[in-house]
C-alpha cells in the first residue's frame, strides 16, 4: 500500500500565504510613479491602464512547486507484504586480508589463473549470500583493520562490499591480531548462540597493535570460534615471483593460524587453489549449519 511516513508535513500547506499576509511587502527598489489623474491619462491614451496583479496563472507554477516539495518531505512510501526472516541466531564475521600479496595470481579457478583476492570474492561471496538466517558482516584488514559491513541480515549488500574491496585499501602490512580484536569487539555485543569469525589471509602478522594469539585467547573467553583459512599455492607449485622477487606463499604463518584455531575451538583450513577453497566453503556450511 502507498502511504506517507510524515503526513503531518501537509499542515504547512498554507504557510506561503500566511507569510504573505503577516510579513510586510518587500520593496523591489524599482522607481514608481503615483498619479491621481489616472482616468485623464487613460482618456488621452484612449485605452485603459493595465495593472499587473498576481493572477492564478502566475501563481500556478509556485503552487505546484510547493506541493511537490511538501510531498517529497512527507516521505512517500510503498509498503509490500511483510516477509518473515528465518533467524538462526548465529553471528558470522568474515575478515579478509587485502594486503599487496593478495594480488598474487597463483590461484587456479575455472581454467584460469586469478589472484587470491579475486577467488576469495567469488567463493566467499557465494558463501555469505547463502547464509540465510545468519547475521553476517565483513572486515577488511591490512596494516589496520576496518569494519566494512556491520552484522546484518542483508547478505546481498555485504557481498557487494566484498566485491568492491581493493588491494592495499587498508595498508600494505598484515595485522591479523587487530582483525581478530575488531571482530571480537563487534561479536561480543551480540547475544548470539554462536559467534563465528572466518579469517582469510596469505601472510604472517607483521602489523597492528595486538598479538594474534593474545586476541585469540580473548576470543575464546567470549565464546568466539575462529576458522582461519590460509590461501595461496605452495611455493613449489608456482614458479612466478612477487614484486620483490620472493614468492608470497613463503610468508604464510601456518603454525600461528593453527594455534588461533585450536585456542578458540575452530579449525584451520588450507586453500591452494579454487577447488580446495570450494571444499573449505562446503565444510564451513557443515560445521556451522
Amino acid at each position: 500500500m502507498f502511504e506517507f511516513a510524515w503526513p503531518w508535513i501537509f499542515v504547512l500547506l498554507p504557510l506561503p500565504w500566511v507569510m504573505r499576509l503577516l510579513l510586510p511587502i518587500a520593496d523591489s527598489g524599482e522607481p514608481a510613479l503615483n498619479v491621481s489623474y489616472l482616468e485623464d491619462l487613460e482618456g488621452l491614451a484612449r485605452r485603459r491602464a493595465r495593472i499587473n496583479l498576481p493572477g492564478w496563472r502566475q501563481q500556478a507554477p509556485f503552487v505546484v512547486l510547493w506541493l511537490l516539495l511538501l510531498t517529497a518531505a512527507a516521505r512517500p512510501e510503498w509498503l509490500g507484504e511483510p516477509l518473515p526472516i528465518a533467524a538462526s541466531g548465529r553471528d558470522l564475521l568474515v575478515a579478509v586480508d587485502v594486503s599487496g600479496s593478495m594480488d598474487f595470481p597463483d590461484m587456479h579457478w575455472q581454467d584460469e589463473d586469478v589472484s587470491r583476492l579475486t577467488l576469495v570474492k567469488h567463493l566467499l561471496g557465494d558463501f555469505l549470500q547463502g547464509r540465510e538466517g545468519d547475521r553476517v558482516g565483513l572486515i577488511l584488514f591490512g596494516s589496520q583493520a576496518y569494519l566494512q559491513a556491520p552484522l546484518t541480515f542483508d547478505r546481498r549488500t555485504v557481498r557487494t562490499w566484498l566485491d568492491e574491496a581493493r588491494i592495499g585499501i587498508a595498508g600494505k602490512n598484515t595485522a591479523i591480531g587487530d582483525a581478530i580484536g575488531l571482530a571480537l569487539k563487534r561479536l561480543r555485543q551480540r547475544p548470539a548462540q554462536s559467534r563465528v569469525l572466518i579469517l582469510v589471509t596469505d601472510g604472517a602478522n607483521n602489523g597492528g597493535q595486538i598479538d594474534p594469539l593474545t586476541a585469540a585467547r580473548l576470543a575464546a573467553e567470549e565464546g568466539v570460534k575462529i576458522y582461519p583459512i590460509g590461501i595461496g599455492a605452495d611455493p613449489e607449485q608456482t614458479g612466478s615471483l612477487g614484486i620483490l622477487g620472493v614468492n608470497p606463499s613463503l610468508d604464510l604463518d601456518e603454525p600461528a593460524l593453527k594455534a588461533i584455531a585450536q585456542a578458540t575451538g575452530g579449525r584451520y583450513f588450507r586453500a591452494r587453489d579454487g577447488e580446495e577453497l570450494q571444499q573449505v566453503k562446503d565444510t564451513l556450511d557443515q560445521l556451522e549449519p
